[in-house]
């Protein structure tokens, strides 16, 4: 258990304390901004655990498949709670949530037949947005529902080019993955 896995493993821990901060009613504000600390905390862990992990030489298989699935609760768990709190329609949490599973599916067919996928460049644009959404909903400041709406929406487009874009460039390891 390296450094990157332990980080890799606080994320998944955090989710649930992150999750606790979104929904369960605590008096004042201060739910909110704990939600959001928690939320930069996990997500720079995994800026960290990635960029130690290459840098040292410490990639493990356990990282290659927890880190990923660390990233996809984190966010998955963001876009239930703003569903819960009405901040997002459930349409659009159930597409970004649906891409994310065709993601995972089809990495497990190419490691099935020994190939590893990279994320795309709309995969990292569509990460950025995502965060950045996130850090805006959590922090809820009045003034700002257009630029909430405009990262949604531009949230839930560059999830579906992304897929598409995916889906192509990978579309030779599905047809191997059918054999």
């Amino acid at each position: 258990m390296n450094i990157p896995n332990k980080l890799t493993v606080l994320r998944v821990f955090l989710v649930p304390i992150f999750v606790a901060f979104m929904l369960i009613p605590f008096s004042g504000d201060w739910s909110k901004w704990a939600a959001l600390l928690v939320f930069v905390v996990a997500s720079l862990t995994d800026l960290a655990d990635g960029k130690i992990a290459r840098k040292y030489g410490l990639v493990t298989n356990f990282g290659k498949f927890m880190d990923p699935l660390a990233d996809k609760l984190l966010v998955c768990s963001a876009l239930i709670c703003f569903v819960a709190t009405n901040q997002i329609p459930a349409v659009i949490v159930i597409v970004i949530v649906s891409r994310e599973l065709i993601i995972s599916g089809v990495r497990l067919i190419a490691a099935d037949n020994g190939v590893v996928l990279a994320a795309n460049i709309w995969g990292k644009f569509k990460t950025a947005c995502q965060m950045v959404m996130t850090v805006v909903l959590i922090a809820d400041l009045d003034g700002l529902e257009i630029v909430e709406q405009i990262l949604i929406y531009a949230s839930l487009i560059l999830t579906v080019i992304s897929l598409g874009c995916y889906l192509y460039q990978n579309r030779a390891v599905l047809k191997e993955g059918t054999n």
